[in-house]
């Protein structure tokens, strides 16, 4: 028996769970509008969401629940005002906490000699080009951070825990952070995040952000 190539295996789990994904936010939807509608005192009680895959979904999304209020990050919008300055796979990632699929990113095989990666969100600096490895897991890999620029929160989706990256400063989904994977970098650490959630900018902006 012949195994599928890794890039191939992997993006069949990202499509199975981005299916079993978005089944469950549609009927979340519906549940919401279906509730809103029903008379106060016969509330009709409805499923929120269909059966899922949960490891496959605990892979590519995120349902962490932001300790930070996002009242707290420095730039606050609406889900309208964001939706008029992000095309919608931006708006799905960065607000909804999507996940692109892997290997398509526009950033995941781009190594800049130098450089910054800003929030495609609200231009915060975020990641420096000298930041960035090949880590072959088909997103784009930092193995740290501008300091103060990105935040930490912890997701336990369907009893995994791993960790989701935001930027500090619109709180704009990122990724996920893994440590002690064995990659010879100075953390030990893979920021594994969405080039959607990103925007390269050349040295002369890399200069300026030091500043």
């Amino acid at each position: 028996m012949r195994f599928p190539p890794f890039p191939t295996f992997v993006r069949t789990f990202y499509t199975l769970s981005s299916i079993t994904t978005a089944t469950s936010h549609f009927f979340a939807r519906s549940s919401a509008q279906l509730h809103a509608l029903a008379p106060s005192s016969n509330r009709v009680t409805v499923l929120r969401s269909m059966p899922t895959i949960p490891f496959l979904g605990s892979l590519f999304s995120s349902s962490a629940s932001n300790s930070k209020d996002m009242a707290d990050y420095p730039v606050k919008k609406s889900d309208d005002e964001w939706q008029a300055i992000l095309n919608k796979e931006q708006f799905r990632i960065l607000r909804e906490k999507g996940t692109e699929a892997p290997y398509t990113g526009a950033y995941d095989k781009h190594h800049p000699s130098s450089g910054v990666y800003e929030c495609a969100a609200c231009n915060a600096p975020l990641y420096k080009a000298t930041h960035k490895f090949k880590s072959g897991c088909g997103w784009p890999a930092y193995f740290d951070s501008i300091p103060g620029a990105v935040v930490r929160h912890t997701d336990k989706t369907f009893g995994m825990q791993r960790t989701e990256i935001l930027c500090a400063n619109c709180g704009g989904h990122l990724g996920h952070v893994f440590k002690g994977e064995g990659y010879p970098t100075p953390t030990d650490e893979r920021h594994c995040v969405n080039s959607v959630s990103l925007r390269f900018m050349e040295k002369e902006e890399e200069k300026a952000a030091e500043e």
